[in-house]
């Protein structure tokens, strides 16, 4: 394995395994807010207990997250030492910031996990505020770096000089401009970045909690704790997974304008021309063809430009040397967008069945009562096996998704690891010994996850909730 493909490969495998961190780290403080916040309001015992179940999965996850985002900071300068030397010192604001947001972060998390029975409810409450915005905040600053190396601004064109492999001062944007150090917040595809990757970590983390409360509901435990952390799950999880295709059609736009190759390869789109088709699925070819697809007629060009007459740039637009992948940011970038419109349907089907037990529970349903809950209009909600199922295999879905993104981020960027400015050839440190680097940190990032696994179980087989009640009758053909 040659220094390139192994430095790729442990950044690709790093990348992955701290995603899953990041996006738990984002969308679980939101998480346990919400079910606090409901605590404060109605007294339901099993909605504090959810809290406190979050906010400890919330401190396993950050803690590893920690581990595996260190790691990532020395591989920057460990194996891209040529990309360092010249985005640097632009990057360096944003990784800063991103540091602040982490010990924010870690401060609050604190006071949230020890502060139960020591502050005021609602001051208890308001420590987690931080803990979300900070969560958030550092996703934010981190995808603000990587927006920077897909739409670069800010190099002083002297530094290019005397930096072999780096091409003339120009970028996609035209001259780059006097060095500036807080030229990684003026790139334009920042704010298409952050709030794509963002709406996507709390549809990953939405999902997934939703599918552990699903499996706990099959197998028995019909109690009001394990309804409410699905139905919370499923709310978080659901509308952000209905706004993302609006963040969608703002990034396709954006890269149509910004990136035009990457979203030829996306949409394996060979041939310039007007009123281009979308395709669906399909293989592409090497020789340009795209097998087994279906096209809507000018369905590109209405996305990219909201034209259905307007020109897409097609791959023959670009030297043949800086083609993408196409067939692994083809095949990614369908698999990003068939799961995400799963999880649409997923959550339809749970809120429609909601709403037709409330509807059928206004009509024909007795006030009922229960341990956990004081008497109420409505039977409670129990989902059928079937959409139960659904949930369950749909918790990874969001997650699948999310990497399938970034692997179109990433490997539609492809020749270039600065875009326009710097190959990921010429970025790559020329020291040997980058092997072993790779297969020692895939050995400490299998640890860290069998270790959170193992954790994580213990933490769902120790938790203290209420009992579990026994399943309706009547409840059972919701």
């Amino acid at each position: 394995m040659d220094p390139l493909l192994a430095a790729r490969a442990q950044m690709e495998v790093s990348l992955a395994f701290h995603m899953f961190f990041a996006a738990l780290g984002i969308g679980l403080p939101l998480l346990m807010l919400i079910a606090e916040g409901l605590w404060l309001r109605t007294g339901r015992e099993h909605y504090r207990e959810l809290a406190r179940t979050w906010a400890k999965a919330t401190a396993l996850t950050f803690a590893v997250g920690a581990v595996s985002g260190t790691a990532l900071s020395f591989e920057l300068g460990l194996l891209w030492p040529r990309f360092m030397e010249v985005a640097g010192s632009i990057l360096g604001p944003a990784f800063a910031l991103e540091g602040y947001a982490f010990f924010i972060e870690a401060i609050f998390l604190g006071l949230y996990l020890y502060g139960w029975d020591r502050l005021s409810p609602r001051a208890h409450w308001w420590t987690g505020v931080p803990v979300a915005i900070s969560g958030l905040m550092s996703g934010i600053l981190v995808v603000a770096a990587n927006a920077w190396m897909q739409t670069p601004v800010g190099i002083d064109p002297a530094a290019l000089a005397s930096v072999p492999g780096t091409l003339a001062p120009t970028s996609a944007l035209g001259p780059l401009v006097m060095a500036d150090p807080f030229a990684v917040f003026r790139t334009p595809y920042w704010f298409h970045m952050a709030l794509h990757s963002s709406l996507s970590c709390y549809i990953a983390t939405g999902f997934a909690v939703a599918g552990v409360y699903a499996m706990g509901l099959l197998r028995g435990r019909r109690d009001a704790y394990h309804r409410a952390g699905l139905a919370i799950a499923m709310a978080v999880g659901g509308v952000t997974a209905m706004l993302q295709p609006l963040s969608g059609d703002v990034s396709a736009r954006a890269v149509a304008e910004l990136q035009p190759a990457k979203l030829a390869a996306a949409e394996a789109h060979f041939e310039t021309g007007r009123g281009v088709p979308l395709t669906i699925g399909g293989i592409p070819t090497a020789e340009g063809e795209v097998k087994y697809a279906i096209r809507i007629p000018k369905g590109l060009s209405l996305l990219a430009h909201h034209d259905p007459d307007a020109e897409v740039l097609g791959l023959d637009a670009f030297p043949r040397d800086e083609w993408p992948n196409v067939l692994i940011t083809h095949l990614a970038f369908q698999v990003m967008v068939g799961l995400g419109f799963a999880l649409m349907g997923l959550s339809l089907w749970y809120w429609l069945a909601v709403w037709r037990h409330r509807r059928t529970s206004r009509r024909t349903s007795p006030i009922v009562t229960s341990q956990e809950s004081r008497p109420g209009p409505f039977r409670p909600f129990l989902p059928g096996r079937l959409l139960l199922w659904a949930i369950l295999l749909g918790a990874p879905m969001g997650f699948l998704a999310l990497q399938a993104g970034w692997l179109v981020t990433e490997v539609g960027r492809q020749p270039w690891v600065i875009y326009g400015v710097m190959r990921t050839a010429d970025a790559v440190t020329p020291v040997d010994g980058v092997p072993m680097t790779f297969f020692a940190f895939s050995v400490l990032y299998l640890i860290l996850g069998t270790a959170l696994v193992v954790l994580l179980r213990s933490l769902a087989r120790h938790r203290h909730g209420p009992p579990a009640e026994p399943r309706p009758a009547e409840a059972r053909h919701a």
